[in-house]
């Protein structure tokens, strides 16, 4: 089979001639600069610098040459920028970032990242992660005060640091359908409940789902309409070539979801309905959805709303046992992740420990398709590079 007919025969919840594997198909089933940096030395890779393309995350672009090694299914297409500069990560090591991505550094070792003339982001100086720190819409009283800035909901989640058009990437999109076996990932990467979250500010949006339900429903129905908009071009120049197409919206935490599930099917879910739905008919491919934590409560209304693929599949979060999880959707969902955990596992585990773990969750997700492999989330700082092959060697002996 080739790359994307594996991942495709998975997709169709059939077992492909060996497991396919992601690393770095989207924004949170990648790895961070640092280490990247440490397992390309580990590798023995000289060549090429480690590109940021999630400048907030630190997540840095998967070269072939490594995808080659894990033996890795997928490729992520989202926009980049025109221009690359050099830069510094928090470990030191080098990396290469946006043009228009200015981290200052301010005496006490933090960094801000101003744009347009404000702050937008931050980094504490013992942190690895920028956090947003700008909410557009935080003082906004009343429904008509948020209709009046369309121009937000027109922008949202267009990274500000990247210069392609959705004409050219679907150009670069073709070019890779064209030319190599990948499965393709179109990175959409758009956010209804968590949109409101950014666009409001964490608290203020959670006050605003029970004290003004109606400033909600107006932020989500906004943000559902423009990535509507948005989706007519995508689907237009990008969906011809990209096999599956990925949207993200937390709406999980380790203990529960971040709403009750009442509240989510309330409020949250009409707008996810409206804009999936959207997607899956004009679009003939998978539809993806990341979102971390504990969702087996929703999980069914994700299948009825259109999502074919859930990801991260936190196994560590409650209520998220991975033999639950494929007894009870195996043959209405693929797991996309669920492969190894990075919260107490990949970090701190010995190489054997590490595989007999992925064995397990890989024996439990596998069998009948359905499954790609993937870390939970992107692979941290400290990851020890050995430890990050020993995820992989483990993979392969699972069909050698």
């Amino acid at each position: 089979m080739t790359r994307r007919e594996r991942v495709l025969t998975s997709l169709k919840h059939k077992q492909p001639d060996r497991i396919p594997v992601d690393l770095g198909g989207m924004d949170s089933t990648g790895i961070t600069a640092v280490a990247y940096n440490k397992l390309k030395k580990y590798l023995c890779i000289e060549t090429g610098n480690t590109k940021v393309y999630d400048p907030y995350q630190q997540v840095a672009v998967v070269d072939f040459n490594v995808l080659d090694i894990i033996g890795a299914d997928v490729l992520a297409i989202f926009p980049e920028p025109e221009k690359w500069k050099i830069s510094q990560l928090p470990d030191g090591s080098m990396c290469e970032v946006p043009e228009r991505w200015n981290a200052e550094t301010l005496p006490d070792g933090s960094q801000q990242v101003v744009f347009n003339e404000k702050i937008i982001a931050k980094r504490p100086s013992k942190s690895w992660y920028f956090e947003q720190v700008d909410y557009p819409l935080a003082n906004a009283k009343s429904i008509k005060e948020i209709e009046s800035n369309q121009s937000i909901f027109e922008n949202f989640d267009w990274p500000f640091f990247v210069d392609e058009t959705i004409e050219q990437i679907g150009k670069r999109a073709k070019h890779l359908y064209e030319t190599t076996d990948y499965a393709l990932m179109g990175n959409f990467a758009v956010h209804i409940f968590m949109g409101g979250q950014l666009l409001r500010g964490f608290e203020q949006f959670m006050i605003d789902l029970v004290l003004n339900p109606d400033i909600a429903r107006c932020i989500m129905d906004n943000l559902s309409e423009s990535y509507i908009k948005r989706f007519e071009k995508y689907s237009t120049y990008i969906g011809p070539y990209v096999q599956i197409i990925n949207v993200n919206d937390d709406l999980g935490t380790q203990e529960s979801l971040q709403v009750s599930p009442e509240t989510y099917r309330k409020l949250i879910k009409p707008y996810q309905k409206k804009l999936y739905r959207f997607i899956k008919e004009h679009f003939n491919g998978y539809l993806f959805l990341h979102s971390d934590g504990s969702i087996y409560d929703i999980i069914p209304d994700l299948i009825d709303i259109g999502v074919d693929i859930i990801n991260p599949v936190q196994f560590s979060a409650r209520n998220m046992d991975l033999e639950k999880l494929k007894r009870e959707f195996g043959r209405y969902i693929t797991f996309w992740g669920g492969g190894c955990d990075t919260q107490h596992i990949l970090p701190y585990s010995d190489t054997q420990t590490i595989k007999n773990h992925v064995k397990r969750c890989i024996k439990t997700l596998f069998p009948g398709g359905g499954f790609v492999f993937c870390q939970i989330h992107n692979i941290q700082p400290d990851v020890p590079p050995e430890n990050i092959m020993a995820m992989y060697e483990a993979v392969k002996e699972c069909y050698s």
